[in-house]
């Protein structure tokens, strides 16, 4: 995730898993329903790839019972295997696109493809390699700010592009969650779990800082700052499930205490993260208002890309899932814990008969055990927004994602 962000508390988890509706939309009737589809253009929202640990992901402070591990490249940037990983995904993505005839077999006239990324490190990175896997030999370059630059897009709070009042954000995830010490206490036994895999030695206070539960308004009054369990282990319980798809040797994967099934258990506490920084409405309206208006108008331009891909973090897949009211599920991952490489496919079709376009939303992933080999195999979910049905007409699908963008 971007190194100050940013999900959902599960009680409430019933009303969006699997895409079920808040609000339930029309069914298209048997003689509106569409028969002939053909995709015209796909935008993706896509998490970068497989990276060192950031700096500070594991808390100053954190007690274990052994030295981390060693990784081969620098704090946050992608590892060559990440690198691997997402020119596999990209090329998996482009026989998709080639088999529905949005992309040639061939190299795309220039346009066609356009790949925007955030100007951290590991997003050029991804984009770069994304490029070279959905476009090889074609010369597609990714597009970015200058270094330095705060794009909107991907950091709209940090670009100050919304009316952001951190007051009011804090109030509605106080709400959203019922407040920091409950959403801590909904996760108690995952964060146990994670004390018996840092092994540290007995304490009363377990293995990680123990700071008082809170979210506060940033100093700047432009952001949020949350301390606490959740802050405290949300970066770890990532760091063990990076180690795993990097390739460590299981002995180095949580000190050798950690399986698949204990990183899925896990996730969660990374997963709660979101609850915090996009879930609640009031943050995704603004998490995901530039980034979902960038959407629309892509979806919308007849002269505009076929493909484009909005290379990020976390928090901007999970902020759009959160403005969409859908919650996202991978096998091998916690709910709405996005993987490296994990991302919203977004796909506008239009009906050969009657020219009407629609909206078709999917999740798209790779299995923990796939990223950690570097095999092609992928997953794609089906998505629903709340309010209108998985084939949404293009009008309401833009009507319905605009009124929940803040201003």
């Amino acid at each position: 995730m971007s190194s100050r962000m940013i999900r959902m508390a599960r009680p409430l988890l019933a009303l969006f898993a699997g895409g079920a509706m808040l609000l339930p939309g029309p069914a298209l009737s048997a003689s509106s329903r569409p028969k002939g589809l053909a995709v015209e253009r796909v935008v993706i929202v896509m998490r970068h790839g497989i990276r060192a640990p950031l700096g500070g992901e594991v808390p100053d402070g954190t007690r274990t019972a052994a030295p981390w591990p060693r990784w081969p490249v620098e704090e946050s940037r992608l590892t060559p295997h990440g690198i691997r990983a997402l020119e596999t995904i990209a090329a998996a993505d482009r026989r998709r696109f080639v088999a529905q005839r949005v992309l040639p077999r061939n190299c795309a006239a220039a346009g066609t493809i356009r790949i925007r990324t955030n100007v951290s490190d590991r997003t050029i990175a991804s984009g770069e390699a994304y490029a070279r896997g959905i476009a090889p030999g074609c010369g597609v370059a990714p597009e970015h700010l200058k270094a330095g630059a705060i794009d909107p897009i991907f950091e709209p709070l940090r670009a100050r592009a919304t009316r952001f009042d951190a007051n009011e954000a804090v109030a509605a995830i106080e709400r959203f969650t019922g407040g920091m010490a409950a959403l801590a206490s909904r996760h108690a036994a995952a964060i146990a779990l994670l004390d018996r895999v840092l092994g540290c030695a007995p304490r009363n206070t377990g293995c990680t800082p123990a700071l008082p539960a809170q979210v506060r308004p940033a100093p700047d009054g432009h952001g949020i700052e949350l301390q606490g369990p959740i802050r405290d282990t949300s970066g770890i319980a990532q760091v063990l499930l990076l180690q795993y798809v990097e390739g460590l040797p299981p002995r180095d994967i949580g000190w050798g205490r950690a399986d698949p099934a204990t990183l899925t258990r896990l996730g969660a506490l990374h997963a709660a993260l979101f609850d915090v920084f996009t879930r609640a409405p009031y943050m995704a309206s603004h998490q995901a208002a530039i980034l979902g208006r960038h959407v629309l108008e892509t979806l919308a331009d007849p002269a505009g890309p076929r493909i484009e891909v909005l290379m990020g973090h976390d928090t901007n897949v999970t902020a759009l899932a959160a403005a969409l009211r859908t919650s996202l599920y991978a096998p091998g991952y916690a709910m709405d814990d996005v993987p490296p490489g994990g991302a919203i496919l977004i796909e506008q079709l239009r009906d050969r008969e009657s020219g009407r376009r629609y909206v078709r939303l999917s999740y798209r992933t790779q299995s923990p055990q796939v990223l950690r080999r570097g095999g092609a195999a992928v997953s794609i979910s089906g998505l629903k927004m709340a309010g209108c049905a998985r084939l949404c007409p293009a009008d309401r699908f833009a009507r319905i994602l605009r009124s929940r963008l803040a201003d």
